[in-house]
């Protein structure tokens, strides 16, 4: 079993930053994609970023976030974290840290859709205000 849990959310002002951490245990994560979601009020869930667990640490991202937002891991910690820089007001929703111990890239697409990952986190709210 694989536990998730996200941590550093909270409300921002547009233009500012945050720091999202999802601690991982359980598992051996070698091989694992790790992604970040995310939902706004009403809406479906959405991809942000990803990156892979092993080797050269292979991200990809969203392009709503990209030159944003920065996708990292610790490999020590078990942890990943999302770096999100110039906030917008669109921003604004729960935040979910996924993982799936397939390769992120698959050999023909990378893995952005919520049915790709196996595991989720309970999630956290990030509020961005104009």
């Amino acid at each position: 079993q694989v536990r998730l849990v996200e941590s550093g959310g909270g409300l921002e002002q547009a233009g500012g930053s945050l720091r999202l951490s999802c601690a991982a245990s359980g598992r051996t994560f070698t091989t694992y994609a790790m992604g970040w979601f995310r939902q706004p009020p009403g809406k479906e869930r959405e991809f942000v970023a990803a990156i892979s667990w092993g080797g050269g640490a292979t991200t990809y991202y969203a392009e709503s976030v990209k030159g944003r937002f920065t996708i990292s891991r610790d490999n020590a910690k078990n942890t990943v974290y999302l770096q999100m820089n110039s906030l917008k007001p669109e921003d604004t929703a729960v935040y979910y840290c996924a993982a799936d111990p397939r390769a992120l890239y698959s050999g023909s697409y990378y893995r952005t859709l919520p049915r790709d990952y196996s595991y989720w986190g309970q999630g956290t709210q990030v509020t961005v205000s104009s």
